[in-house]
């Protein structure tokens, strides 16, 4: 089993962090390796929306990772799940609000099967590697005008 988890307060209300983090769109703007990313079906930033998802892989070869919502609490909560690619890891991004901003937790989680459960090692750092790049979610939102 890997786990991985990282958090940060945001110096936004969490309805603004919110509604950024649940237009799956906006990855770009702060995840790196995102090639493309579309809705796939549903309704954007709800429960159910699955997104087409392409990620650089090694030597810049295209992996597929689309996801679908499967939990939006407005203002608190979203959980996804990978639906597609060699890892499918289940996340969320929980969000509490504090005095002076939001903070908000990624955690991923991913029980690799069959010959993946050699490479735990190497997935582990993968997702520790991905949930850090929260921090960059924190530059973006600060640095964007409060609404």
């Amino acid at each position: 089993m890997a786990f991985a988890e990282h958090e940060v307060l945001i110096r936004r209300d969490a309805m603004a962090v919110y509604s950024f983090l649940i237009d799956g769109m906006n990855l770009p703007q702060w995840r790196e390796g995102i090639r493309s990313i579309s809705l796939s079906t549903g309704a954007a930033g709800s429960r159910g929306a699955v997104y087409r998802q392409t990620l650089a892989g090694r030597s810049g070869r295209p992996i597929p990772a689309d996801f679908e919502i499967t939990q939006a609490r407005p203002g608190a909560e979203i959980q996804f799940q990978v639906i597609a690619g060699p890892a499918r890891p289940s996340g969320g991004y929980y969000l509490s609000t504090e005095e002076s901003g939001t903070r908000v937790r990624f955690a991923l989680d991913y029980q690799p099967k069959g010959l993946l459960g050699l490479m735990n090692t190497m997935i582990q750092r993968t997702m520790k590697a991905e949930v850090a790049q929260l921090e960059r979610l924190k530059d973006v939102l600060e640095l964007q005008p409060a609404a």
